[in-house]
């Protein structure tokens, strides 16, 4: 890419950026209610992006060779010990990653 190209790619990223992030302000008053449906879309879609992201996660797992998902399992089976015990979120990925780690590093290695 030349360096005007750069300039305007990075220009778009800016302005798309600030429009994403300004927008629900100005759209979404704080004197009106916030309509229902942005409130059901509060609710519902953090689980669903929750779910959709361990389907990612686990899209690629062969549960019929080699360490049978063994690894995977555990590391969300950590993942839901830890968020269950101590309801912290960066707590439970990053416990439940190093945990993943440690599993593909040293026991089914």
């Amino acid at each position: 890419m030349t360096i005007p190209q750069q300039i305007i790619t990075i220009a778009l990223c800016v302005v798309a950026t600030m429009l994403t992030r300004f927008l629900p302000f100005l759209i979404l008053s704080s004197n009106k209610p916030t309509p229902e449906y942005i409130e059901y879309l509060g609710k519902a879609l953090p689980a669903a992006i929750f779910g959709m992201l361990v389907i990612y996660c686990l899209k690629d797992v062969n549960f019929t060779g080699g360490s049978y998902g063994l690894p995977e399992l555990l590391a969300i089976c950590a993942t839901s010990v830890l968020h269950i015990w101590k309801k912290q979120m960066l707590l439970s990925i990053a416990g439940g990653t190093i945990i993943y780690m440690l599993l593909l590093q040293f026991v089914f290695a």
